[in-house]
């Protein structure tokens, strides 16, 4: 994926020439096909520092409001959920600071819980997701970012700090933060804090939803230190908790429902009151946790230039209600960055452990928890072969154990390819062009209904029976336009995956062929005082070549999507502008 962290270490990393020695260092040029104009017509999209400043987002959807590519479901932050062309987030490879996120807890909640006020940046790459990004890049990827001390202190301070309030009238949700934040020598620190409560909201017709009061909780901590010669290790933890009452269902009769407190708790919508179902809101906590060690060499000399991360990751959902469930993730990598030639190459191994296991009503003397292991060896390749043709592909192997609650194992390991071009063809006009064959493997099944639900009947153990890995094939091509203000960009983008994964019980029963594909495009006119711009997607999805009927962890119908962002500075500190997106009417699938 495209990353300003990695576009500057690109930009200073030192070439051996021919005649040169150790000590004799030039300075190589950021590759092409990595620059935000290249990626964005790759698919590539970033969601910048000053993107999220202008947005202010309180939310996940505010985060993305406007990027029509992507989308988010969902009111309450636990039943957030977001869609790249349609295609679930458990379908692409979810990273925070760098460190693997393990997800899908229960599938009427969101997989990653995020809190927005301290991120840096979101990058999303659509399908064409590098070697180097990590394992499961079926559809693409998620990178977030978080800020550091460095981030917000002003040129010459040492301390600083700030508090924030907001207050939305729809919902009465009121917002309140403290950060403090400093540097002393080499060592710095970042101490953050968060709140959101509130009342239910009002939907668009005016009525009131239930379960969707704000009860949000985040803290972080970062600790770093970065030595004279660029050595930096740093520290972070992040624990976020999404709260309170939420939209939910009590099983009145039939399997599982005696009248006497079943409740499943679904944040994602309310209104189902067909069969056995009566609407409640039920107490209910969904929690994550992250812990995350990296050490990085910002002044590399020569062709050592080492990345090394270990991460923990914990999310949660438990309360008043059946479905409870814990899925945690201990990952790593270790990867240099190699100047070869007029590019980069970065190469490395990685792994990571994840667990999936059912916490609530459990089943008589049965396990509930499942294991996945897997390890990976890749290479990326970014490079400019000429004066008009940018290069980035590469390769990576991996090999996975999966170990079931009953005692089976399954292995399989997989190749995964990946090339894109950036070809110019004119001083305004370029050519993009990308492909990818992904491994997908495994997948664990959602944790909070492990040996708890098997064929519409609770209370029964499951039997992994069709347990098989996937695969996915991505496509895009497209041209963009840069003269003076204008800049434009359209692109044709395909994506399939086979054997996509069933996580709601052992039997594996339905592993469809899902595709997306489409149209993207953007027009921006921008001066030195703003900008506005308009993008549009159309994204058509499919189970099995029928319409997606919004099947969780698959795909959601799209259709049409136009987006509008504006932001210029009338004064000096004032900027006016804001996002806004129209959904036309879609009547392919079912909701």
């Amino acid at each position: 994926m495209h990353s300003s962290t990695k576009a500057a270490l690109m930009a200073t990393a030192a070439l051996f020439t021919t005649t040169a020695t150790a000590q004799d260092l030039v300075q190589l040029d950021t590759i092409r096909v990595e620059t935000d104009a290249a990626q964005d017509a790759l698919g590539n999209t970033e969601i910048t520092t000053e993107d999220l400043e202008d947005r202010n987002p309180a939310t996940m959807a505010d985060v993305f409001a406007g990027e029509t590519e992507i989308t988010a479901s969902g009111g309450a932050p636990m039943a957030q959920k977001i869609f790249v062309h349609g295609i679930e987030e458990s379908l692409l490879n979810v990273t925070i600071d760098g460190a693997r996120q393990n997800k899908a807890v229960f599938h009427h909640a969101g997989n990653v819980l995020i809190d927005p006020t301290l991120l840096q940046s979101v990058e999303v790459s659509s399908g064409l997701a590098p070697a180097d990004q990590g394992q499961g890049a079926l559809a693409g990827s998620i990178a977030y970012e978080t800020k550091d001390a460095r981030d917000l202190l002003e040129p010459g301070k040492s301390f600083g700090g700030m508090a924030t309030l907001g207050y939305t009238n729809n919902g009465e949700t009121f917002h309140r933060g403290l950060t403090v934040y400093g540097v002393q020598g080499g060592f710095e620190y970042l101490l953050s804090g968060t709140r959101a409560t509130g009342s239910n909201y009002k939907d668009g017709s005016g009525a009131v939803t239930p379960g969707s009061a704000a009860d949000l909780s985040s803290y972080i901590a970062k600790f770093a230190y970065t030595s004279d010669t660029g050595k930096r290790i740093e520290f972070s933890a992040d624990h976020t908790t999404d709260a309170g009452a939420r939209s939910g269902q009590e099983r009145l009769t039939g399997v599982g429902g005696t009248g006497t407190g079943n409740y499943y708790v679904r944040p994602d919508f309310f209104n189902l009151t067909g069969g056995p179902w009566r609407n409640v809101e039920v107490a209910s906590n969904s929690e994550r946790k992250s812990y995350t060690l990296t050490y990085t060499d910002e002044a590399p000399q020569g062709n050592w230039a080492p990345t090394v991360q270990l991460s923990y990751n914990e999310q949660s959902l438990t309360g008043q209600m059946l479905p409870q469930g814990t899925n945690t993730g201990l990952s790593g990598v270790v990867k240099n960055d190699f100047a070869i030639g007029n590019g980069v190459l970065t190469a490395g191994v990685d792994f990571f452990r994840d667990t999936a296991e059912s916490t609530g009503t459990p089943v008589a003397a049965v396990a509930s928890k499942e294991t996945l292991n897997n390890y990976g060896v890749f290479a990326q390749m970014r490079q400019d072969v000429s004066d008009t043709v940018s290069l980035s592909y590469g390769i990576r192997a991996d090999f996975q154990k999966f170990d079931t609650p009953n005692g089976q194992v399954f292995r399989d390991k997989g190749v995964s390819l990946n090339a894109a071009a950036d070809i110019i063809l004119s001083d305004a006009l370029s050519l993009n062009v990308g492909v990818a064959s992904v491994w997908g493997g495994y997948e664990l099944s959602e944790a909070s209904l492990i040996n708890t639900v098997s064929g519409g009947s609770v209370y029964s153990a499951w039997t992994y029976t069709n347990v098989v890995a996937s695969r996915a094939n991505n496509a895009r091509v497209g041209l963009r336009y840069d003269q003076g203000a204008w800049t434009a960009s359209g692109a044709l983008f395909y994506t399939e995956i086979d054997n996509a994964p069933y996580l709601f019980s052992g039997t594996r029963s339905s592993q469809p062929t899902l595709t997306t594909k489409g149209f993207d495009a953007t027009l921006r006119y921008a001066t030195a005082a703003g900008y506005v711009q308009a993008n549009y997607t159309y994204a058509d999805v499919r189970e099995d070549g029928a319409p997606s009927g919004g099947n969780y962890y698959w795909g959601r119908p799209v259709g049409h999507m136009f987006g509008f962002t504006t932001a210029f500075e009338v004064a000096p500190g004032v900027k006016l502008g804001g996002p806004a997106e129209i959904a036309l009417e879609n009547t392919k699938g079912t909701t």
